[in-house]
């Protein structure tokens, strides 16, 4: 039976990771958390690297788990080493059926949307634009781990690029420097500067979220001991650099007070510098950008869903390897599927409030990853790791700590608004249903 093989390298990895993570937010949030804040630069700055500090805390966590069992599924399999099967397979479970699918269906109505501003189409259209989207990734998936990865590095790379390089042009010809220093200062102080400084950083480890993918392809990556840790960590660092560059720039072109009342910052920064004309490029780079995130989720999360087949957890055709191409062709096509269905099924509002209701589940999970790192070591007492997570144990406490204040914000503003209130029990719903799937599933792997 043919099964998958180890294609992806260092540098693959490493631009996977920031791919990864890169959709549509750097180029729309930095408005709204800065507004959060009361106008302070200084404290939107602090945000920023707090919460890229945080998001490196649990990199590097799982570079440990990674380069320890690299197989194929990453987080699933730490969880199910550490926690048992039934956590495990409600992860894969909402993974499946929301997480990935709901995140490929958003990004493809995205990206259909900033291709309307481009090529002005009507609404329909713009639905099957998504749809051929999603079926151009999932091809391309299917014919190949090394062909979908080298799209991601190409993709990756522009978006990138585009991005110190529009950032360098913000800053050489923005005319907004001096109002800088002076907003540094807080604004607001005591409670209220705690309370809304929470709500920043949720917004912002939002923004760096999907670095976690990159764990679940471990079965296809070559020397994981060496590759996982490097590229975590200076994936991590880069992704830093890059939204501290691009909120800078953003700020010197268009000044404190005009960025905080912005919700599509990366276009009017452009626009005030260059002109009406340049906002193109911004809906070009996006264009870029939400395919590649696509892509990413694409070519990572289907082999989730194969490890689970492998466990008897899942479809067992969802296990299958394609003879001549070496992937999980059937995990991949599922997922093609059935995010081509929530496209046709709803606008991108619809996909944002879906993902929004189910995201505080995907923390749970993604605390539940990084505090696996405790049960494994002990399990695992005696015998070699190849990697050591620095900080040990502060670092994966404080990322489990961050995670589990996700979540608890996340309950808490769902009783003090109606509508996030419903997409939360939505979530609950969706969890809930998974545990008689599960057993299902257990009983027939039994039988």
């Amino acid at each position: 039976m043919p099964e998958l093989v180890r294609t992806l390298r260092l540098r693959d990895l490493f631009l996977l990771f920031i791919g990864s993570v890169i959709g549509s937010g750097i180029f729309r949030t930095p408005g709204p958390i800065l507004q959060q804040v009361g106008g302070s630069v200084g404290i939107a700055l602090l945000v920023w690297i707090v919460g890229g500090v945080l998001s490196l805390l649990g990199a590097l966590t799982y570079a440990e788990l990674a380069a320890t069992n690299p197989e194929a599924g990453g987080l699933y399999c730490y969880i199910r080493d550490a926690f048992g099967r039934a956590p495990a397979f409600l992860y894969g479970w909402c993974l499946f059926l929301v997480i990935a699918s709901g995140s490929v269906a958003a990004l493809a109505r995205a990206f259909s949307e900033y291709f309307a501003q481009i090529v002005p189409v009507s609404q329909t259209l713009q639905t099957v634009v998504a749809v051929i989207v999603i079926a151009i990734i999932t091809l391309v998936n299917v014919w190949g781990t090394r062909k979908s990865s080298d799209l991601q590095n190409w993709t990756t790379l522009i978006k990138a690029g585009v991005i110190v390089i529009l950032s360098a042009v913000l800053l050489m010809l923005g005319r907004h420097a001096g109002e800088v220093l002076p907003a540094m200062r807080a604004t607001q102080h005591g409670s209220t500067l705690l309370s809304n400084f929470g709500l920043a950083m949720i917004a912002v480890l939002w923004a760096y979220e999907g670095w976690q993918f990159g764990t679940y392809s471990a079965g296809e990556v070559v020397d994981p001991q060496r590759a996982f840790p490097r590229a975590f960590l200076f994936g991590a660092l880069v992704l830093i650099g890059l939204y501290l560059l691009a909120l800078i720039a953003y700020l010197v072109a268009l000044g404190p007070a005009a960025t905080a009342t912005s919700e599509t910052i990366a276009a009017t920064s452009v626009t005030a510098v260059l002109g009406s004309w340049a906002g193109k490029i911004v809906a070009l780079t996006i264009l870029v950008s939400t395919f590649s995130a696509a892509n990413s989720v694409i070519l990572t999360a289907p082999r989730v869903f194969y490890a689970m087949a492998h466990d008897n957890l899942f479809f067992k055709k969802l296990a299958v390897v394609h003879d001549n191409y070496r992937t999980p062709v059937t995990a991949i096509v599922a997922l093609g599927l059935w995010s081509a269905v929530l496209v046709c099924a709803g606008e991108l509002g619809t996909f944002k409030k879906l993902i929004e209701g189910v995201i505080f589940i995907g923390w749970i999970f993604y605390g539940l990853g990084a505090a696996a790192i405790f049960p494994l070591r002990r399990a695992g007492a005696g015998r070699p790791i190849p990697y050591r997570v620095p900080g040990y144990p502060w670092t994966p406490i404080l990322f489990v700590l961050a995670a589990a204040a996700i979540v608890g914000n996340a309950v808490y503003f769902a009783f003090h608004d109606p509508g996030q209130f419903k997409n939360l029990t939505a979530a609950i719903v969706l969890l809930l249903i998974g545990l008689p799937a599960y057993l299902f599933w257990r009983k027939r792997a039994a039988s």
